[in-house]
């Protein structure tokens, strides 16, 4: 849901009706993770998507159908790969999809075909505050009941990163309290993903955490499903050194939704009129700018300065940070030589390891703006847990559950 927060808030700023569709889980090939959506207003609009098309007129009926009912539906599609075709996801896989209307006006009386009361409006209070929160860029997460009791089926609780949080999701107070511990933690980690809650005996009230998480579930006695989607601020990728190969890349990365820093020492090259697409330019020694930064383990260095003064102490540092990516250009002859010169500062050969040199793919590529696209796909590879061969051909998943441990990548030197 949170994929389309920014117009879905402008929709409630409207105070326009929609229902909201969204993917809770998925199974075998599925086309979209957990989190897409799309949406439907009551005006027939449609933005977003849950199956790149498969699926799509389905779901575009279950919105108008809860739309008109008021009542969030839990609903699969798909059942394996072989018979895929004959329900609809022509892909093949699973797909758990949650269907919930979304009206910002006065809640409607039960029997209108509106959940009842209260707890209606605050799941859309609660959905709203979420909405707004990943328009503006603020760090949040919010958790929906996916599986468990039909009246509680999604409930959500908007949880920010200093614990913090609104709404609630009824039945047992530990509930929420186990709630949002654990989705304070994927905040943390900036994931999306589902966990399960265990039914059983309520614990004392000051039970909390994971061990709470086991001893209870819901007001019935069931346990509970949730999934949590998560809104951070786009992941960071700093280029350094001001050259042709960078504007490409600056470009490349801008279109992969990062936030990108171009750093080079040298004024003369590091402008705005070179960098038009560049969310910040930096004239700095580069290791000196990465002293000064406070990075998380999403971001992703490309060093491209290709010059051993500005390489080695940028390296030396960039290589014991937790980033995600430390990728630096140079020929093969250069980067043997750069490594003989970061062993000399005392770097280990775990620490060595990490880097990704000479950067890149091998996609045979030549101008600036193939080369950004081969740093490009090695940084997703990285990312999504990819191996970087073709497809055709190759037995591997086309869709990867989970990022493999930062390592190599194909046949990347």
């Amino acid at each position: 849901m949170l994929d389309i927060a920014e117009e879905l808030h402008r929709w409630v700023g409207q105070g326009r009706e929609f229902a909201v569709a969204t993917v809770v889980a998925t199974n075998g090939s599925a086309p979209r993770q957990p989190g897409a959506a799309l949406a439907v207003d009551s005006d027939g609009t449609a933005i977003g998507s849950v199956s790149g098309g498969c699926v799509e007129g389905a779901v575009y009926e279950l919105c108008q159908e809860a739309l008109r009912t008021g009542q969030p539906v839990l609903e699969r599609f798909g059942y394996s790969d072989e018979d895929a075709f004959a329900v609809g996801l022509t892909c093949g896989g699973v797909i758990d999809i949650l269907v919930q209307p979304v009206r910002t006006g006065a809640p409607r009386p039960a029997g209108d075909g509106a959940a009842a009361g209260e707890p209606a409006a605050s799941t859309v209070g609660t959905l709203t505050a979420a909405l707004a929160a990943a328009a503006t860029g603020e760090a949040a997460a919010v958790a929906r009941i996916i599986d468990g009791p039909a009246e509680l089926l999604g409930r959500a609780v908007l949880v920010r990163p200093d614990g913090s949080h609104t709404g609630t999701l009824g039945g047992h107070p530990a509930l929420d309290r186990t709630a949002i511990a654990q989705t304070r933690a994927l905040l943390d980690a900036g994931r999306t993903t589902t966990i399960g809650i265990g039914s059983g005996p309520a614990p004392d009230d000051d039970a909390t955490g994971e061990g709470a998480g086991q001893a209870i579930g819901s007001q019935c006695g069931r346990s509970v499903v949730l999934l949590v989607e998560s809104s951070v601020p786009p992941p960071r990728m700093i280029v350094f050194g001001a050259i042709d190969f960078a504007a490409a890349l600056v470009r490349v990365g801008k279109f992969l939704n990062y936030h990108v820093t171009v750093c080079d020492a040298r004024p003369v090259f590091a402008t705005r009129t070179r960098f038009p697409d560049a969310d910040e330019i930096v004239v700095d020694w580069p290791h000196r700018y990465l002293d000064s930064q406070d990075l998380d383990p999403r971001t992703v260095l490309c060093v491209l300065t290709h010059d051993a003064k500005f390489d080695v102490p940028l390296l030396e540092r960039a290589l014991r940070l937790p980033v995600a990516y430390v990728g630096a250009m140079g020929s093969r002859r250069t980067h043997l030589d750069r490594q003989r010169r970061l062993r000399d500062t005392g770097l280990t050969e775990l620490e060595l390891n990490r880097l990704r040199s000479p950067i890149g793919l091998d996609l045979g590529a030549r101008t600036p703006e193939e080369t950004a696209l081969s740093i490009a796909a090695e940084i997703v590879a990285n990312r999504r847990g990819g191996t970087g061969v073709p497809l055709t051909g190759a037995h591997t998943p086309i869709h990867h559950e989970t990022a493999r441990p930062v390592g190599r990548i194909g046949s990347v030197a």
